[in-house]
């Protein structure tokens, strides 16, 4: 079977699976069976491994679908809608069919549109799901803490399994907890996850993040559109995704205005319709392609790419000496030829240069004539992946504690890290692990520039954050074998 076969099957077998969740009604048992079935068969979409000849610069056009960041959450905020949404632009990744499968085991019907990547959801019978069934989910997806605030609102309880995602740091969900607890909820932790209850309904409050987090902003914003009152919620994130995600609350009926210093008024309203909304592209993604040309002495086009919400990344792009050219359709990116530059780097909250964007950059910084310097103060694991580099001859030494450094500008967490890499170091092929999304992405462009063969194995992280990365591979013209 093809890499394009299963992909549609798959899509498909959401359509098929809804359907037969909402006919279920029937028979609880027989419901229950459907639903936790539905949830296994989401999660792989890719063999596990794939061997890969490089050497070979990247060339060609690919292109870029919706965020990641952004689709799985506005799939969420259909929960609040009285009537049907219709997202546009939904990647084909296994992230979206996780929250895909968490909505049917609480009644919402997933339908596919006309348009590729079109879905329609329509949440006019949310249920209480199975706790059994959503623990089939446990560990796949970090995105069912932002249920709490819709189900709260829609059904006055909520469930929340011990959550998963890449093994980049601790992420507590501390703030979310703490939000919500501003709201009015009530919170019982037990041993298979956490249990919410909101008996008094959820009130406005004002709330101020200790940091400003994506996920914690997100939080806020789905539950604060339909509580009583008005929310101010100060740090808050301001990343291109959460403003997407406002305006698609805003399409909904919300009402909700963007302050200077991060912060953000909501104020409360009755009730939710359903949207139609098109993702932004992630820009995540579209870094990674970029820093893949970069690493192979490519020319890769990017297409569905904007310039505007890639402009910190652009900036580094030049600065180490790649070149690109920003079209209406997308943006070019290249190797000029010559040698690559050193840069220093800190990892920061947007508008600063994301922590995604570092992971595939170190690799392409392998090959910069001297010493480049970054330093990590998002998460507090993200340097785990250098190890492979370091195996295949890179040239990485990692501070655990951070590194005092002129250039930059101040220490912004209480936890940090530091990668130094010299270069350029000629790398060659080995046999490495996907650790994690980014970081597994990066191992696939290690493997590309290297010399000789590489077995990169434990590929389905990268299904979670890349739509059909095989098949742009091959659009790009790498030369690999792989068994789909």
């Amino acid at each position: 079977m093809t890499k394009q076969t299963v992909n549609e099957a798959e899509l498909e077998a959401v359509e098929q699976v809804s359907a037969e969740a909402a006919a279920a009604e029937e028979s609880e048992a027989a419901g229950r069976k459907l639903d936790a079935q539905k949830a296994g068969a989401r999660v792989g979409l890719t063999s596990d491994e794939i061997i890969i000849n490089g050497g070979r610069p990247l060339k060609g056009r690919i292109e870029v679908r919706g965020a990641k960041n952004l689709a799985t959450k506005a799939m969420v905020a259909a929960l609040l809608g009285k009537t049907p949404s219709v997202l546009r632009n939904v990647p084909n990744i296994s992230d979206v069919r996780v929250v895909a499968g968490l909505l049917a085991l609480h009644g919402v019907l997933i339908t596919r549109g006309e348009q590729a990547g079109e879905w329609r959801l329509d949440p006019s019978n949310v249920e209480v799901a199975h706790q059994a069934d959503i623990d089939a989910h446990a560990g796949s997806s970090r995105i069912p803490i932002l249920f709490c605030g819709p189900l709260l609102h829609r059904l006055g309880e909520a469930f929340i399994p011990d959550l998963g995602g890449c093994r980049i740091g601790d992420r507590p969900i501390d703030f979310h907890l703490d939000a919500l607890r501003n709201f009015g909820a009530v919170i019982e932790k037990l041993p298979s996850g956490i249990s919410l209850t909101a008996p008094n309904g959820l009130k406005g409050a004002n709330i101020e993040l200790p940091y400003p987090s994506v996920g914690a902003t997100e939080q806020v914003l789905l539950t604060a559109v339909l509580a009583e009152g008005q929310t101010e919620l100060r740090n808050a994130a301001i990343e291109p995704e959460i403003v997407d995600l406002i305006c698609i609350l805003q399409k909904m009926g919300a009402i909700i205005s963007m302050e200077p210093n991060r912060v953000i008024f909501i104020e409360g309203v009755p009730e939710l319709r359903g949207y139609d909304h098109r993702a932004i592209f992630d820009r995540n993604e579209a870094a990674s392609w970029a820093a893949a040309a970069l690493a192979t002495k490519g020319d890769v086009f990017v297409g569905g790419v904007e310039q505007e919400e890639m402009m910190t990344f652009l900036n580094v792009f030049r600065k180490v000496g790649g070149d690109f050219d920003v079209h209406d359709d997308g943006i070019r990116f290249w190797h000029p030829g010559g040698a690559l530059k050193p840069v220093t780097i800190e990892t920061d909250v947007h508008p600063g240069f994301m922590t995604d964007w570092q992971q595939p950059l170190v690799v392409a910084l392998t090959q910069a004539e001297g010493q480049s310097t970054i330093h990590e103060t998002v998460y507090e694991n993200r340097f785990g992946f250098t190890d492979a580099l370091v195996k295949m001859g890179a040239d990485i030494v990692v501070y655990k504690e951070g590194l005092h450094d002129e250039a930059r500008r101040v220490k912004r967490r209480e936890f940090e890290q530091a990668a130094v890499i010299t270069g350029p170091t000629p790398l060659h092929g080995a046999d490495i692990e996907v650790p994690d999304l980014r970081g597994g992405f990066s191992h696939l462009i290690a493997a590309l520039t290297a010399e000789g063969q590489s077995k990169v194995t434990n590929l389905g992280i990268i299904s979670r954050g890349y739509e059909n990365f095989i098949e742009k591979l091959r659009l790009l013209g790498a030369d690999f074998v792989y068994e789909s």
